[in-house]
């Protein structure tokens, strides 16, 4: 009789993918005021810049020119600054005003 013993093969689980989770969306005041925030000074700049140069055209026009060019600067310029700027703002808040560990 053989004093071999047999061992079963290690068995491991893989371990549970880990996905980031996305930070909190902020609340709907809270968006509002980034929104204005976007906007407005971006329609201002619009019509300082490019004002003089669509004083001729009717109002849907100049309204139209105006929207081309601002929409696009909030949404993908503008906008993103804000959202991170907010969510850095809501993660100090959140550790009780202590910066954020890197």
């Amino acid at each position: 009789m053989s004093t071999d013993t047999i061992t079963a093969p290690a068995t491991t689980t893989p371990a549970a993918p880990v996905t980031p989770t996305a930070p909190a969306m902020p609340s709907v005041h809270r968006r509002a005021l980034l929104t204005w925030l976007a906007v407005y000074p971006s329609i201002t700049a619009a019509f300082l810049l490019l004002g003089p140069y669509l004083s001729g055209l009717p109002v849907p026009l100049r309204t139209l020119a105006m929207t081309a060019v601002v929409v696009p600067v909030v949404v993908y310029g503008v906008m993103p600054l804000l959202l991170k700027a907010n969510a850095r703002i809501a993660r100090r808040a959140s550790l009780g005003g202590r910066p954020a560990a890197r």
